[in-house]
């Protein structure tokens, strides 16, 4: 039997079919999935399974079913494998309705490698003290690997010869004095080695001597660096007596007038699917899937041991595989809703992250309000959105991911960053007392290099349909002229996006540049196009050079929008395999063949994010920062979707109106009649 034959016989069961074709990958499929692949032929006692996730069907399939017109598509697992000794790595679909492999490919490594495992993390501790060189470079630094932990990381792909076909990593080490001593505080700076995981060997040592490990404290959980507790914050209770307004059925939730599905996969984390809603009885589609295509944290240190720190946090790590698991009163605080994420460990068995996604409402001020100067009407209803949510730690940073949903229909994306500050040495300031031009110092001798953190959303948009174009909206000041005499005038240009080759795109402020998602078939009652603004947060893209490795390899960075025509293979902006890819993977081949735009099937991939010049402040446990994007309805509905939206009750506000002039039937308590 070869491994495109069918490894099923006679006996084997599928797991029982979920509701819907975009349901997560269940323990059970997880399992079915690993008894399959355990009967490959070139399975091995070394293989280990570094992706399972659910091969999701054709949109038109998808939709077709929907509609009652379409069968339940197959269902299908996308596998990939590495043999950690060997480095033979292979991407598979198999069918987990029938058993039979769809599709199998061997890689070889010049288009990128599978993501990095775990399991080659925890080995490179091991490599390191079982080589002499490695071990003689701590000892002239009065170090020993019992003093050290290892932190290894994705290499990128610098054209060395030597690392050409093998699976690398390169490791730093920081000097942990404790169980109970957070190492980061403690970089052994200026040493680095190369491994070759597969061959378990130290390939290049690079040492750089002249730093001094820094001395400062990094225990922001010791009590005696946190200081006395804060006084006088008394507590926040946030309840809600009848229970949430959200109903949630297995990954189907409805809320106010959305409906969407929630989702997870062990790359992208979260997952927000077919998010629709309700007009006047009628539910409308605004996007069919959204989630983190890929996540880039590039560094700013060109010295000899940092220039090669680019790390794609999605595509290179797995980042849904160090999804948190979230506490109540901690993480989210209210009436809670959680999901597990159920994912694949290393060796294909389903490992479940319990209450790993987070929903609740959040109360968020005022909805609308008018008082009025010639009927004394006054009238106020309150906000409130739906949260969703999930937190992931890679490494040293933490990341929170948050949807919001409103109940005027516009949806938000934030990202949440905290965590710790990858550190180095601090190497001084300049004789003439200039401060070292690529770090910030942020404790006595202790560095943190200038970085950014690029995000970058797969936005799968489905306004009114399928049918739709993305208009670039800028402002436009006008001259003083006949038709403007004082100069007040000002205007928009409307261009519309027509084909992919031209469709990347920069955010600018000074033109309040906005990005109209319209359909091409819907209209308003007055005529306008039915559409959605994107609205981006007018930050740096990429700042490395545009000839750069790094730039070649994360091009969809260098813009803050591109848009393609639907493609069910295209799910990652930076590509499939982005491990030591060498560039060009992902956008720049999307757009090579410059498909039209107008009227088509269409992605947004935003790009934003935060260009971080570390302060004392983010030492030794960094306060949350925040970057977000918001898509807000531009003409979809016909007024003020949220004029039903019923007053506020409550016993500690008075009521708006003079006493005779409030309808008889208002309750006592109720604030905005």
């Amino acid at each position: 039997m070869t491994i495109l034959d069918s490894v099923t016989d006679s006996a084997y069961t599928a797991p029982a079919a979920p509701v819907h074709p975009l349901a997560s990958l269940s323990s059970a499929e997880i399992e079915a999935v690993r008894l399959l692949v355990l009967s490959f032929e070139d399975f091995t006692e070394t293989t280990r399974f570094a992706y399972v996730g659910l091969e999701e069907p054709l949109k038109s399939e998808v939709l077709a079913w929907g509609a009652d017109s379409g069968a339940l598509p197959d269902r299908r697992a996308r596998v990939q494998l590495l043999d950690m000794a060997t480095a033979r790595s292979t991407d598979s679909v198999i069918s987990i309705t029938t058993g039979g492999v769809i599709s199998h490919e061997v890689l070889d490594g010049s288009n990128g490698q599978l993501a990095i495992l775990d399991a080659e993390f925890e080995d490179v501790g091991v490599i390191l003290a079982a080589d002499e060189a490695w071990v003689a470079a701590l000892a002239t630094r009065g170090l020993t690997m019992d003093q050290v932990v290892a932190v290894p990381l994705s290499p990128g792909n610098y054209g060395f010869a030597n690392e050409e076909g093998r699976r690398i990593l390169r490791s730093f080490v920081f000097r942990m004095d404790h169980e109970a001593d957070h190492p980061w505080a403690h970089p052994v700076a200026g040493l680095t080695a190369y491994v070759d995981t597969a061959s378990r060997s130290v390939i290049e040592i690079i040492d750089t001597p002249g730093y001094d490990v820094p001395e400062t404290s990094g225990n922001f959980d010791d009590p005696a660096m946190q200081g006395a507790p804060l006084e006088g914050l008394k507590p926040i209770v946030i309840t809600q007596p009848e229970g949430p307004s959200f109903n949630v059925d297995g990954e189907h939730v409805t809320w106010g007038n959305w409906k969407l599905r929630v989702g997870f996969d062990m790359r992208e984390g979260l997952i927000m699917r077919e998010l629709s809603f309700a007009d006047q009885g009628v539910d409308r589609p605004v996007m069919y899937r959204g989630s983190v295509s890929e996540m880039l944290v590039p560094y700013a240190e060109p010295n000899p041991n940092r220039f090669w720190q680019n790390y794609f946090d999605t595509g290179e790590y797995m980042f849904g595989r160090y999804t948190n698991s979230l506490a109540l009163g901690c993480d989210c605080v209210g009436e809670i809703k959680y999901f597990d994420a159920v994912f694949a460990d290393e060796l294909g068995m389903p490992r479940t992250v319990s209450n790993g996604i987070c929903m609740h409402e959040e109360d968020f001020g005022t909805l609308w309000k008018h008082t009025d100067i010639f009927t004394e009407s006054q009238e106020v209803r309150r906000a409130r959105r739906l949260v969703i949510s999930f937190f992931t730690t890679v490494g040293n940073y933490d990341y929170g991911f948050y949807w919001y949903l409103y109940l005027d229909g516009t949806i938000e994306c934030e990202a949440k960053l905290t965590g710790v500050l990858f550190t180095s040495a601090y190497p001084g300031d300049a004789e003439d007392g200039t401060p070292y031009p690529y770090a910030s110092e942020v404790a006595p001798g202790l560095a943190a290099p200038y970085h950014q953190h690029l995000f970058n959303m797969r936005l799968d948009m489905t306004v009114d349909g399928v049918a739709n174009v993305v208009n670039e909206i800028d402002a436009v000041r006008l001259p003083i002229s006949e038709t403007n005499p004082v100069g007040n005038a000002f205007t928009k240009k409307v261009t519309p996006i027509e084909s992919e080759a031209v469709s990347g795109r920069v955010a600018d402020g000074q033109v309040n540049r906005v990005w109209q998602i319209a359909s091409t078939e819907k209209t308003s009652s007055l005529g306008q196009p039915t559409s959605y603004m994107l609205f981006p947060t007018e930050t740096p893209t990429l700042m490395a050079a545009s000839d750069s490795v790094i730039a070649k390899r994360a091009d969809f960075a260098t813009k803050n929008l591109y848009v393609t025509k639907y493609d069910h293979s295209e799910r990652y902006a930076a590509g499939d395999f982005v491990n030591q890819h060498p560039g060009g993977g992902g956008i720049p081949e999307f757009i090579a063949g410059d498909e039209p735009l107008v009227g088509e099937d269409l992605v947004l991939w935003h790009t934003f994010g935060l260009t971080h010049f570390p302060r004392n402040e983010d030492w030794p446990v960094m306060p949350t920062d925040y970057a977000k994007f918001t898509l807000k309805p531009y003409n979809f509905f016909d007024r003020n979707p949220t004029l039903n939206v019923p007053p506020p009750v409550s016993a500690h506000c008075s009521t708006g109106n003079p006493v005779e002039a409030q309808p008889e039937a208002a309750a006592p308590d109720s604030c905005c009649h």
